[in-house]
């Protein structure tokens, strides 16, 4: 056995040691290079990764996975990576991977929705969907909770991408035509638009949110009226026709416009969120304030066709107030029914006569004991209620509130609330009855036998001028004709230039125009008998009392 070769000689007593070098294989190099190079791509990948959230949406309509994307100002910001039903199966589930720099739409309030080709108040929206598909889009929102799963909106919101402006809150008794989108107008300019309605908490009103753009919001102020100026107002005056509208659009799909009273004095920019009431038209709108109302009753025993609520209510001819209520009542009395209306006037209205006369009646308007009692001293002076025509066509009727001194007086009585305030009747009840009466007094009048009576007299007087014209008037011309011929006789024997002939030509001429002048009325009388009772009428012609020519 040989022994084990060395370099050197050892050192006594040391033990030798044996070392081992490790080497890499250059194999090995590039399989972990490239394990390196994944591992920091999908590092990077996770870091460049943005949030996922989940939005609910009622239908899963034009949602497709892995192809619908998410925009924002029209820059894509996310996609859909999966769309399936919820737990409930009352909805759909749209899973959205956003991107790293769209984390800040995880925000509680951001606001998600489907936008496709829309016809609305607004106008029409989503036409360049039709060719490139529908997709979702989003709007920041800026409360600082975050979440992960959003209720998606049915509608695009109205106002997106933090606009600047303010809004305002309307109350109003319905919706009418007006809807999300419908503008809302400045002087004939659109400045804004509804955003939002919704009913009351009592459920008997309207909420309607208004966004008025900036820097339009700044007309809005303190004392500023809204109105509701959709479709035509037309008015029919002494003038004719007044016909106004905001715009087409408004006609259309509704509109609201809003105004400040010309003289506001200290009128400053209102605060946003500030609440108004709003009118259903520009008059009621700008009208003064209507001040303290007061309730009134009236009763009527007439028949009111063509009363209307909302009908004015007149004093003097000055509209204060209108009519709130119209029942049909039973008098147990009479057996009739009479018909109870209920009104609101605003004495406020009558502005300097209203100042007057609580100055000169010291009269507190809070006081509702001392306005009972004032109500009362005008109706002892004759103060009553009527229903007139306001308008001949339609047979629309109105309130009117007047003195009639001579009107018969009633009790008062001050404890009844509402007041109560006498009536009288109409003025073409009025009429009517007039009417009537007259018609019942020609009716009660005896015609059948005036008209007989009256014939029969007719009868007798042809009868009469029957014989007149058959035996008298022919004796009477022959005795005229025998006198004429002795006339003659006598003037023949008579010296030509004697007063004597003279007078008797006279005489024969008279007689020639008598005789003529009764063959006249003889043949008028038989053309016209009636004459004798109705006597020749003044416009009788000249022709009437000539007969035809006798030889």
């Amino acid at each position: 056995m040989k022994s084990q070769a060395t370099d050197g000689p050892q050192a006594p007593g040391q033990a030798s040691i044996k070392t081992r070098r490790f080497s890499v294989s250059l194999v090995w190099i590039v399989p972990i290079v490239a394990v390196l190079v994944g591992i920091s791509l999908v590092v990077h990948s996770l870091m460049q990764e943005g949030p996922t959230i989940v939005v609910t949406f009622k239908t899963g309509s034009g949602l497709t996975a892995n192809k619908t994307e998410v925009k924002y100002r029209n820059v894509v910001i996310g996609q859909v990576s999966d769309v399936e039903l919820s737990n409930d199966q009352k909805s759909v589930d749209a899973t959205i991977k956003l991107s790293k720099q769209a984390e800040t739409f995880t925000r509680e309030d951001s606001q998600f929705w489907v936008v496709r080709p829309r016809i609305g108040a607004g106008g029409v929206s989503g036409i360049d969907t039709l060719l490139s598909g529908d997709y979702i889009g989003a709007d920041i929102g800026h409360a600082d909770r975050r979440s992960k799963n959003f209720k998606g909106l049915e509608n695009p919101p109205p106002i997106t991408y933090g606009e600047p402006g303010k809004r305002f809150t309307l109350h109003s008794q319905d919706l009418g035509s007006l809807d999300i989108g419908s503008p809302v107008y400045y002087r004939k300019i659109p400045v804004g638009q509804v955003v939002a309605y919704a009913l009351d908490a009592d459920g008997k009103g309207v909420n309607l949110e208004v966004f008025i753009h900036a820097p339009n919001d700044t007309y809005v102020t303190e004392n500023t009226r809204f109105w509701n100026a959709s479709g035509i107002d037309l008015n029919i005056g002494a003038n004719g026709f007044a016909v106004k509208t905001e715009s087409l659009s408004s006609l259309l799909v509704g509109g609201i416009a809003f105004l400040a009273p010309q003289y506001s004095p200290n009128d400053q920019p209102a605060t946003e969120e500030k609440t108004y009431e709003l009118f259903d038209d520009q008059t009621t709108a700008l009208a003064p304030p209507n001040g303290k109302a007061q309730y009134l009753s009236l009763r009527f025993d007439q028949a009111l066709r063509g009363l209307k609520v909302d009908a004015p209510v007149e004093f003097l001819g000055m509209e204060i107030g209108k009519v709130v209520a119209i029942n049909l009542d039973f008098d147990e009395k009479k057996r009739s029914f009479p018909v109870n209306v209920g009104i609101v006037i605003y004495p406020q209205r009558l502005g300097q006569a209203h100042t007057k006369m609580i100055k000169a009646l010291m009269h507190d308007p809070n006081d509702e004991a001392a306005g009972v009692r004032l109500m009362g001293t005008f109706i002892e002076n004759g103060l009553r209620a009527q229903a007139r025509s306001g308008n001949l066509l339609t047979g629309q009727l109105y309130i009117s509130l007047d003195f009639y001194p001579k009107a018969e007086k009633v009790a008062f009585d001050p404890n009844d609330r509402p007041v109560s305030i006498p009536t009288i009747p109409g003025s073409l009840e009025q009429l009517q009855e007039k009417l009537e009466a007259m018609v019942n007094k020609i009716n009660q009048l005896p015609v059948e036998r005036i008209a007989s009576n009256l014939d029969s007299n007719l009868v007798e007087l042809r009868k009469g001028l029957a014989q007149f014209n058959a035996k008298t008037l022919p004796g009477v011309q022959t005795t005229l004709a025998d006198v004429s011929k002795t006339l003659n006789s006598a003037s023949s024997t008579l010296a030509e230039d004697s007063p004597q002939r003279e007078q008797l030509t006279q005489t024969l001429d008279e007689l020639k125009r008598m005789s003529r002048s009764l063959r006249e009325l003889s043949d008028y009388l038989g053309r016209h008998p009636e004459s004798l009772i109705r006597g020749r009428p003044e416009n009788a012609a000249p022709s009437d009392l000539q007969g035809p020519p006798r030889n």
